[in-house]
Formats: structure tokens, sequence, C-alpha cells
């Protein structure tokens, strides 16, 4: 089973490079298992089309090592305060993005504009609060995850209903109920953040969608009567 959970987080990373969202080295993916109370992520510095899941770093829940001989991801210990916080998130991605990280170096929520966005986010896509400078000297990436997990706590987010958050002058993390989807989110982000900008463009003054267009969207794909896409057979 580790072996398999090794094959997907390589592949999901592998998968960020393909759509655009990571160069070089920039960016992450990791995976749990909560059963096990193991989670996979992608090594530090190893390029995205270098990398195998024999690269694949296996740790605990408290960051120590059970597999892998490379040094994991620098942003390891924001994945683990996030996953120790919301067990609903199987796996979460990270990138720098052109368009998401824009709005976060920016500081602005990316808001709900049309339908696009609210058939995957239920709602704007949150920043985070600035980190004080006590948290970026001291344990800095695990602050990072912190203030993640403050600010959906504190806007009573779901963060498989509205699954990333920007992080004020960073970047966004994403959520998802597997690596595979984590990455849809991914690509899904950084298109709504493209159409949010060029909508601000032609509009500047526009407004976020009305709440009815919204629930309407979202709830048809996401809602316990969704009915967007064909029904499963019994047993999938």
């Amino acid at each position: 089973m580790l072996e398999e959970m090794k094959e997907r987080v390589c592949d999901g990373n592998i998968a960020l490079a393909e759509h655009d969202l990571v160069i070089f080295t920039w960016g992450n993916l990791s995976e749990i298992d909560f059963d096990k109370r193991v989670v996979g992520i992608k090594p530090s510095g190893v390029s995205f089309q270098e990398l195998e899941p024999k690269d694949i770093v296996l740790l605990d829940l408290e960051g120590r090592v059970l597999e892998g001989s490379k040094r994991s991801s620098s942003d390891t210990p924001t994945h683990l305060e996030i996953y120790r916080n919301f067990p609903e998130v199987k796996a979460i991605v990270h990138t720098h993005s052109t368009h998401a990280t824009a709005f976060a170096q920016a500081m602005k929520e990316i808001e709900c504009f049309g339908t696009t966005h609210a058939d995957h986010f239920y709602g704007s896509v949150p920043v985070t609060r600035k980190l004080k400078a006590e948290e970026i000297v001291n344990d800095y990436e695990a602050n990072t995850g912190k203030v993640i997990v403050e600010c959906l706590k504190e806007k009573g987010i779901d963060p498989l209903e509205v699954p990333a958050c920007l992080v004020a002058n960073h970047g966004p993390f994403v959520f998802g109920e597997s690596a595979e989807k984590a990455v849809e989110n991914a690509v899904v982000l950084e298109q709504v953040a493209r159409m949010n900008l060029e909508t601000l463009k032609t509009n500047s003054g526009v407004k976020p969608i009305d709440s009815a267009l919204l629930d309407k969207h979202f709830l048809r794909k996401h809602g316990k009567n969704a009915y967007y896409g064909q029904p499963k057979s019994q047993g999938d």
C-alpha cells in the first residue's frame, strides 16, 4: 500500500509540472493515509522531471522520517499542520502558479464572480493574515500551516468546499480528497484566478455572484442532491 502511495504522490507532483503550475522545483504535493498515519511528500529541491516513486519521503504526523533517503520538502511542517487539523483533507498541493500567487502577493482573496468559480469553490478563496516577524524567524513553515488553519477556522470554511487558501505574500495551498483531486483543484484555482484578474480589468467594480446562483452551481455538483455528471453504479 505504501508503494502505491509513493506512486500516486510521484504522479501527482509530475502532473503539477504537466499542467504548468510549477517550474524548476517550485512546489510540492503530499498525500496522507490516516489509518496508517503516514504522509508521503516530494523531496526538497528535486526537479519534477527527475522525480521517481523511490524518491518520495514517508513520514509520520510528527514529521519523523519512516522511509526515504532524501530530505523531505521544506514545506513539510506546513502540510503536517493542515493534516493534523483537518482529517477530511487527504492531499495537499503547494504551487507558485502565476495568477493565484498574484492574489496571494496582493493579499487579496479570489472572489467568486461567476459560475466557473462556483462550480468548484463555494465562495471566495481566502487569504491569510501576514505572518509576524517572530513567526517567520522561528518555525516559519509550521507557522505557515498555522495561519492557514487559523484562517479557515476563523472564517468557518470547510476545506473541501473551498479547497484552497492563499498565504499572504507567498502563494496557494490547495486541498483534496485524493492526490488526483488536489491537482485538479490546483488547476482550477489557477484558471479562476486568471479569469478573476481579467474580469477586474474589464470591470473593476464587479460584484460577487448572487448567493442563489452560487448555491445552484456548487450544490448541483457537490451537494447531497447533486445531479451533475453520471450516477455511480452500485459498488463504485
